[in-house]
């Protein structure tokens, strides 16, 4: 069971939200992020949410999953107007280059992690759990696979893909 809490919380590397660095986390979101790789994005994220002080597992799953989703949703919706605005570059150029080819394959892999997302937060509500390790593993896999293909081309995008 801690397994599945340990990927929930990778999830959380999805992400990032401004917070306050005066957060005194409650011991489940201690232990929790101390299982993540960003500790202090893991807390800063949490609390974003005023649900986490009270929080109990289940509730964390949840506020980890949202805010992976819409993490997610965001860095779709800032690659497609990345897309947008090169397609109307090639269009004046009248070629599709290497750039579109590269974000077209991101926002395919984007397509893939809120997909996996939404999966994992229905998971969640039908309280059987039984995939949700499977669905946060997918959604960071496409975040990973989108950031090999971008390497240091747009580096607003690799900050996104990180968080």
């Amino acid at each position: 069971m801690a397994f599945k809490y340990h990927i929930v919380c990778v999830c959380l590397a999805l992400f990032i939200f401004c917070a306050t660095s005066s957060i005194q986390p409650t011991k489940l979101v201690d232990e929790v992020c101390h299982s993540t790789s960003s500790y202090s994005l893991c807390v800063e994220s949490l609390y974003t949410d005023p649900r986490t002080p009270s929080a109990d597992r289940y509730v964390l799953a949840y506020i980890s999953f949202r805010l992976a989703f819409l993490n997610a949703s965001s860095t779709q919706d800032h690659i497609a107007k990345l897309l947008n605005h090169t397609k109307a570059k090639a269009k004046a150029k009248a070629k599709a280059g290497p750039t579109q080819q590269v974000l077209r394959r991101c926002y395919h892999d984007y397509n893939k992690a809120v997909s996996a997302l939404s999966s994992a937060y229905n998971d969640l509500n039908s309280e059987t759990f039984s995939e949700l390790v499977d669905w946060a593993g997918a959604a960071s896999l496409a975040s990973d696979a989108c950031q090999v293909v971008v390497k240091t081309t747009y580096p607003p995008l690799t900050t996104m893909n990180l968080d």
